[in-house]
């Protein structure tokens, strides 16, 4: 097996830290939308607008005293697959990342439609856990479960971080909209007052009037919330599922 292996030397740590925080600056770009990783070295950056979808599962923290550990990585697994699925449906999508329970995906949204294309990901969302609990409940999990989907619209600065030469690095949204998607998420369905979707509120702004008209303005906290399911996937839901 490869390994990246390699001695921690602290005075080149010394080194590198001198380097990132007060060589050259770096290219950073303006751009319509975010490019593909490969675009990315070093030195370099992109700013754009772009959407981040957040999915979060409510009272997670509960869930292994209801369920053994085999069960548990069951709905996981399940969980975890299928909202990947749904962020990998589109070809806007720029990343997607798991984060213990929650799930995360940021979208090129450069046109107003793209913002739909990630609405709809999160009314999918809603569908298929409501068919992930049908099925649980088949296989004899009393325990359902629940979500919270915070879709969000703004401005993000996409670089790449890591230990330059190791191979070991990633990409990183810097900027308040995948933080704000996860605050959102957070608030979604968090009582059973609450709806399952939280938009912020350019995001909402940004949806055609068709998709707006599912949200009401939550006036306390200044976002939209939504209980909204995929048509499609509830024709499907309501012949095979009932």
């Amino acid at each position: 097996m490869d390994s990246n292996y390699k001695a921690y030397d602290h005075v080149a740590s010394a080194s590198r830290i001198k380097e990132y925080l007060t060589g050259a600056q770096g290219s950073y770009e303006e751009v319509k939308e975010l490019p593909d990783r490969d675009k990315l070295n070093f030195s370099n950056g992109f700013y754009a607008n772009c959407s981040a979808i957040f999915v979060d599962i409510r009272g997670s923290s509960q869930l292994p005293s209801k369920y053994k550990r085999p069960r548990l990585a069951r709905i996981y697994r399940s969980y975890l697959s299928e909202l990947v699925a749904i962020f990998n449906g589109s070809t806007l999508t720029r990343e997607i990342n798991i984060a213990g329970d929650a799930a995360w995906a940021v979208v090129n949204t450069p046109s107003k439609p793209n913002i739909d294309t990630v609405f709809a990901m999160g009314y999918q969302a809603n569908s298929m856990v409501r068919l992930m609990n049908y099925y649980m409940k088949k296989a004899g999990f009393e325990h359902p479960i629940k979500i919270g989907v915070g879709m969000s619209y703004g401005r993000a600065l996409m670089v790449k971080a890591g230990y330059n030469g190791s191979g070991i690095n990633d990409v990183v949204y810097m900027g308040d909209v995948v933080n704000e998607a996860a605050k959102l998420a957070n608030y979604g369905g968090s009582s059973p007052f609450i709806p399952t979707l939280v938009l912020s509120e350019d995001f909402h702004f940004n949806l055609k009037a068709e998709n707006q008209a599912f949200c009401k303005k939550d006036y306390a906290n200044g976002r939209y919330t939504a209980e909204v399911v995929g048509s499609a996937m509830e024709d499907w839901y309501q012949k095979n599922c009932t």
